[in-house]
């Protein structure tokens, strides 16, 4: 292919993440009568819907007790005797209110679409249930008719087409109960692994009909996205001595630690060290062993973390307390970064030329919120939940930027600005009118699930755009902004940080794996009402931004 080509290629995969193999939770969202129901009151200056910062210990105990007693939550949901509720994640609002993630398992095996969240008031009444799949599932044998081998050769002959090159399942196929869509039935899921043709790790997952052999499904889960750093100017690093030397270590933000694959594409790298705890220099260079990128990279993270601990009471990114870690210097001319939850760990490319590592903080932002999504929502990576998925990246990167407060990079609606991804100073997206890339979508329509998901994030990027600044012309910080409207309607935003409240709110407690932006608007509309009540101005405009965009 030609440079030109190559360069989009890479430019529509830029900003990544990956899932854990063998994992696939797929699911859409149908809110009942009462999802939409203000819980708590809305006096001025409280969010009794807000979350609670909890400590380890308390979320911990919250899980456990919601496992204990998923058999009886079972019952009264009227599951059948073969299904099971496997407690995935808890979050308490201040008012008391608990959301409660389960995923599903049938007869022993698990359900892809299965997954759902029990919403219940401080007094332990059940105020509704989000979830798609129907409230029983029966299936009439567990014994399939397809063999294994052809279930492998469906998936290998799927990833050879995407451009793997590898050619074996990373693991056997495994039976799954495949309920994403219509009648539930028994399936495979086979893993294959290997390397994308742009080097991008790969994790091809492959749904196989195990009655007939028909593939259901094919799922990408590798979704491509004092220090001296290159983008952000002097910055204080959280780091550790150790001996005569110091760690590139953060024992005050759950242990993150920022590690060196010098050009390597597996394993965990070695951890930065140095004597003086000065890193980097501010420019980064082509060696393998730069310590700019790292120090990028390290700040980053910790800014990141900072953001989500006191924004939203989130304490990282599985809301435990514990670091993931991030791997700089990955491969040669990796014009990419990824998070993969196999890893636990954000991994930056150094660009082309070595000489433009992908650490800018927006990027940081956005991998590291790839992973949030994966341990909430997991909203699945192909159509609709694709693009909101890239989108809900877009839009927390974008808060990390604001929040870190840096006056060597400003906070802005552009995505991935510094790092100069198309060579010619442009982002790789904007926010206030997403269709400037070339490609993405200023507005929902019938088909823009088909879109690559950098692109189909754009309807989601818009709204939150209008919902935080509003339509019509501004300058921002020094950067002008111009976001039009599918109507000419004029939207009035409530503000950034209510509309990353609203969002964060609506992906953590109402949103499901395959939430398409249907599901979207009634979720954040969800998220408003709880936080602000149902008859406020910010509830107001989340509809309307929402109708903005041409999502009704």
């Amino acid at each position: 292919m030609s440079p030109v080509h190559a360069r989009q290629k890479r430019t529509k995969l830029v900003i990544a993440t990956a899932v854990a193999a063998g994992v696939l939770i797929t699911t859409g969202v149908a809110l009942n009568a009462n999802a939409d129901t203000p819980h708590g009151s809305t006096t001025a200056g409280a969010l009794p819907a807000a979350p609670a910062q909890l400590s380890a210990g308390a979320r911990s105990t919250l899980i456990q007790q919601a496992q204990s007693g998923a058999a009886a939550t079972a019952r009264k949901m009227d599951l059948g005797a073969k299904e099971k509720l496997v407690v995935k994640d808890v979050v308490k609002d201040a008012d008391g209110t608990v959301h409660t993630r389960y995923e599903r398992t049938y007869g022993g095996l698990p359900v892809l679409g299965g997954d759902l969240i029990v919403h219940t008031a401080k007094s332990g009444r059940t105020e509704g249930v989000t979830r798609n799949t129907a409230a029983t599932i029966a299936v009439d044998s567990l014994t399939p008719k397809v063999a294994t081998g052809r279930a492998e050769s469906q998936a290998l002959t799927a990833a050879r087409a995407a451009g793997s090159e590898k050619t074996a399942a990373d693991t056997a196929p495994r039976k799954v109960i495949w309920a994403a869509d219509g009648k539930p039935v028994l399936a495979y899921e086979t893993v294959v692994g290997g390397l994308q043709d742009d080097g991008t790790p790969n994790e091809l997952h492959v749904v196989t009909d195990a009655e007939t052999g028909r593939k259901l499904y094919e799922h990408q889960a590798v979704e491509t996205g004092s220090g001296k750093t290159q983008y952000s100017g002097t910055v204080t690093l959280g780091t550790t001595k150790s001996g005569s030397e110091f760690q590139l270590k953060d024992t005050s933000r759950g242990g993150h630690q920022t590690t060196n694959l010098a050009r390597k594409t597996s394993g965990e790298g070695t951890l930065f060290t140095d004597a003086d705890d000065v890193w980097g220099t501010g420019t980064a260079s082509s060696s393998p062993t730069d310590q700019t990128a790292a120090a990028d990279a390290a700040y980053g993270a910790q800014v990141t973390w900072d953001f989500y601990k006191n924004t939203f009471g989130r304490s990282g990114i599985k809301n435990d307390g514990k670091a993931a870690y991030s791997r700089v210097h990955y491969g040669s001319d990796y014009v990419n970064a990824f998070w993969d939850d196999s890893c636990f760990c954000m991994t930056y490319g150094d660009g082309e030329g070595d000489k433009h590592p992908l650490t800018a903080l927006d990027v940081a932002g956005h991998e590291m919120s790839h992973g949030v999504t994966s341990n909430t929502a997991g909203l699945e990576y192909s159509g609709e939940s694709g693009g909101l998925n890239e989108a809900t990246s877009d839009i927390f990167g974008t808060g990390v930027e604001f929040y870190a407060d840096n006056t060597t990079d400003k906070g802005d609606y552009l995505i991935g600005e510094k790092i100069d991804i198309n060579g010619d100073g442009t982002p790789l997206r904007y926010m206030d009118k997403p269709s400037k890339d070339g490609g993405s979508a200023d507005y929902w329509s019938a088909g823009v699930g088909d879109k690559d998901v950098h692109q189909s994030s754009g309807v989601a990027n818009h709204f939150f755009y209008l919902l935080s600044e509003g339509s019509g012309a501004k300058t921002i910080d020094g950067v002008k902004y111009d976001s039009p409207t599918a109507d000419g309607s004029k939207v009035t935003g409530i503000g950034r940080d209510k509309a990353l409240k609203v969002w964060y709110k609506a992906l953590t407690e109402y949103m499901t794996s395959t939430t398409d932006y249907a599901g979207a608007r009634k979720a954040t509309l969800s998220a408003a009402s709880a936080l602000y009540g149902a008859t406020s101005t910010e509830y107001k405009t989340v509809a309307a931004a929402w109708t903005a965009v041409d999502v009704k």
